[in-house]
């Protein structure tokens, strides 16, 4: 029950984050489960909440959300999809941390970036593509999903709302593919105590994304933008440096 009720706190607390900034949380939680987990079942666990408290969120800000994005985004998302169940594989945990870290450096410091505009369809695609493959690898995707959003001249709302929808969509994906996986690599966990973390886990992530969309009301554009790019790169930063050390 210990595991059970950190992990929750966690839950909760990462949805509060994402809540806010729109990304951030779904990393900082990877980053607890693949310390704690097998990766498969933190990948399960991990799906399970935050398909519920992107769900949440969404919800809660669906007025906002920018329908004309989903086509192209889901198109290239089911291009990664055959891909990866042609391959079925569970990374390192390690190799994960890495890829977590790594995503909003990588994302930063490519030059084409600054002029990326999710509103185009073939943009759409390749966000699609990109995202789905490090939602499947890394378990979290929001420094490379933020890279197509930073610049698109749209309030804090429609970004968030927008963002929400697909990454439910990734992390429900990341669920069955996982859910399979665990048949093939076992799981870290008993059946019940998996179950235990995903029902409180849900509540939790619910709760949290409540508190942080009421809290958005009370942050400007200006700083929305800012502050986020800071805190995804510290967060990158700390995956990083736990992986490297895991690996040696």
């Amino acid at each position: 029950m210990g595991l059970v009720i950190g992990i929750t706190v966690a839950v909760f607390l990462t949805a509060v984050l994402s809540g806010i900034v729109g990304m951030a949380g779904g990393i900082v939680l990877m980053g607890v489960l693949v310390t704690t987990l097998s990766v498969a079942t933190a990948m399960v666990v991990h799906g399970a909440v935050q398909a519920a408290s992107n769900g949440a969120r969404f919800i809660f800000l669906r007025e906002h959300m920018m329908w004309h994005v989903l086509g192209p985004y889901a198109l290239g998302a089911s291009v990664t999809v055959m891909a990866f169940l042609a391959l079925t594989f569970v990374p390192d945990p390690a190799i994960v941390l890495i890829l977590i870290g790594a995503l909003p450096w990588v994302a930063r410091i490519i030059p084409a970036s600054r002029g990326l505009d999710i509103r185009e369809p073939k943009i759409g695609v390749v966000c699609g593509v990109t995202v789905t493959a490090a939602q499947l690898l890394a378990g979290a995707s929001g420094p490379l999903l933020d890279v197509f959003y930073v610049n698109t001249p749209v309030d804090r709302f429609k970004i968030i709302a927008t963002k929400a929808f697909t990454q439910t969509l990734g992390h429900l994906i990341k669920l069955v593919y996982y859910g399979v996986a665990l048949d093939t690599v076992g799981t870290s966990l008993t059946e019940q105590t998996t179950l235990l973390l995903i029902g409180f886990g849900i509540v939790a992530a619910i709760l949290g994304a409540r508190v942080g969309t009421w809290i958005l009301n009370y942050v400007d554009d200006q700083t929305f933008r800012r502050v986020s790019g800071w805190i995804i790169l510290a967060l990158g930063t700390v995956c990083i440096v736990k992986g490297v050390t895991d690996l040696i």
